[in-house]
């Protein structure tokens, strides 16, 4: 109902000459009294800035690690791109001014020779911080990129620009289920998106499969009413309000080192963490750095937070694992579970092959692991059958009972010595290959798979390069990992 009075009725103005009384020459005098209702036509001003009209620079960088603090850039990759179309790209190798790691060089296919006449990171800085000017920078777990970016701004002497950002890992934690998506890996988020190029850990093919990653993202945002940079940012920082009405739990939980568990509502361990800053930590677990959606349902459940300060790391670490495997929490990954790692076997015998087990048993062989999965493990295990002719046959061999040959030996891939054809001391001289690799130095049994990534890259076959380099990046990686919990193993106190 109108909030003003009704007018009176008014008489008609007097129609033209010739036509016809019509209600629609009605006058409608508006007396000074009455107050009609008045609206403002919003502007784009007021809207926000349309996402078609921003230009992002999607960037991605390769390093020598992990941290900042002691890695440095190798490569940067970067895709300017508007309304959704490519208008530059910037790609540069960088010198970081020590030895890449050769699990590094396995990973990516950067080495140490080919970044020594590339520029050092001081002289890209500022071509990268003018080709990025006035833009919105995107990169997928922008917290890694931007961190090392900034890094080198800080120790270059180079003022950082104050950029916005779009993270489209936590984009996709948003838009995406767990029905679409087992993960939100670049490398998942590329086959699902169909980009057009693939990720290889290789900084612009990577910045290319983002830009394919963030326009089918964009997509999804139709549905939500998302049209502005300013709603596009709202949106990956939002909280849940059931998640914030819980940062009550947290007030008690001490600073330092130690180990905590969110306990559910009959007080069973739902997650079980470890940190260096306990009250840091816990309370961002209620803040909007927390996109995991697994972490959000427990959350949601958790009715109390139990906070157990310890000495140092060290043993914060061993009572995390220690809890864990006692009372096996469901929100925690499934890695943390030592009953479910896998490790690689060669075994005791005759002429000795590889298995996957779940157990290490001393003295039943030489052992290689853990792995987290199967796959994984399977990985290993083809680039050793790659680089050394063991058998793969599953059958016990004798020394005075002799078989028949299979496709492998015909294909040299088999030394056969089910027929007699190779020794027991000519097989165990390839068995040691491995065993010392495990041990020690894995380098006899990685520079022919290395040979022959670079003579199937040269050959033209990219595809089956790329297949062997991550099997290769995955043994190396295990090799790293078996030596480093050993020479901790060998400890007394662990």
């Amino acid at each position: 109902m109108p909030s003003h009075p009704s007018l009176p009725p008014f008489p008609p103005a007097a129609p033209a000459a010739g036509s016809p009384a019509d209600w629609r020459h009605v006058a409608l005098p508006r007396p000074a009294e009455v107050e009609r209702p008045r609206f403002h036509q919003a502007t784009i001003d007021d809207l926000g800035t349309p996402l078609a009209d921003v230009t992002f620079v999607v960037v991605d960088l390769e390093t020598t690690g992990g941290s900042p603090k002691d890695s440095a850039i190798t490569e940067i990759g970067a895709v300017k791109v508007r309304g959704g179309q490519v208008v530059g790209e910037f790609q540069t190798l960088v010198d970081p001014g020590t030895e890449i790691p050769p699990y590094i060089s396995v990973l990516t296919g950067i080495t140490s020779m080919m970044v020594a006449t590339a520029p050092r990171i001081d002289a890209v800085l500022p071509a990268f911080l003018e080709f990025a000017r006035g833009t919105v920078l995107v990169a997928h777990n922008a917290p890694f990129d931007l961190g090392f970016l900034k890094a080198a701004c800080e120790a270059s002497g180079v003022l950082w620009p104050a950029f916005a950002s779009v993270d489209t890992a936590v984009l996709a934690r948003r838009l995406l289920t767990r029905d679409e998506v087992p993960n939100c890996k670049l490398g998942t988020l590329a086959p699902f998106f169909s980009t057009t190029t693939q990720p290889c850990h290789r900084a612009l093919a990577d910045a290319r499969a983002t830009v394919d990653v963030l326009h089918g993202l964009f997509e999804r945002l139709g549905p939500l009413g998302v049209t502005s940079l300013e709603e596009l940012t709202g949106l990956t920082r939002q909280v849940d309000p059931q998640r914030r009405r819980k940062r009550h739990l947290a007030e008690h939980v001490p600073t330092g080192p130690g180990v905590y568990v969110f306990r559910g509502p009959r007080d069973e361990p739902l997650y079980v963490g470890t940190s260096t800053d306990l009250r840091s930590r816990v309370r961002s677990y209620f803040t909007a750095g927390e996109q995991r959606s697994r972490m959000t349902e427990m959350v949601a459940l958790a009715e109390r937070i139990e906070a157990l300060p310890c000495a140092h790391d060290l043993e914060a670490a061993v009572r995390e694992l220690r809890l864990i495997a006692e009372h096996k929490p469901r929100y925690n990954r499934r890695s943390r579970f030592p009953e479910r790692a896998l490790w690689v076997r060669l075994t005791e015998e005759v002429f000795p092959r590889l298995s996957v087990v779940r157990r290490v048993r001393p003295g039943a062989g030489v052992f290689l692991g853990p792995f987290p999965d199967r796959r994984a493990a399977d990985a290993a295990v083809a680039a050793v059958h790659e680089a050394l002719p063991l058998r793969q046959c599953t059958s016990r061999l004798s020394l005075t009972v002799l078989g028949t040959a299979c496709a492998l030996a015909g294909m040299g891939r088999c030394g056969a010595p089910c027929t007699g054809a190779q020794s027991r001391e000519e097989y165990a001289s390839v068995a040691a290959v491995f065993a010392a690799a495990v041990a020690a130095d894995p380098r006899d049994l990685v520079s022919p798979l290395l040979a022959r990534v670079e003579r199937l890259g040269a050959e033209g076959r990219y595809e089956d390069a790329a297949v062997l380099r991550d099997r290769v990046a995955v043994l190396v990686r295990a090799v790293r990992r078996r030596q480093r919990l050993e020479s901790l193993a060998r400890v007394p106190e662990l």
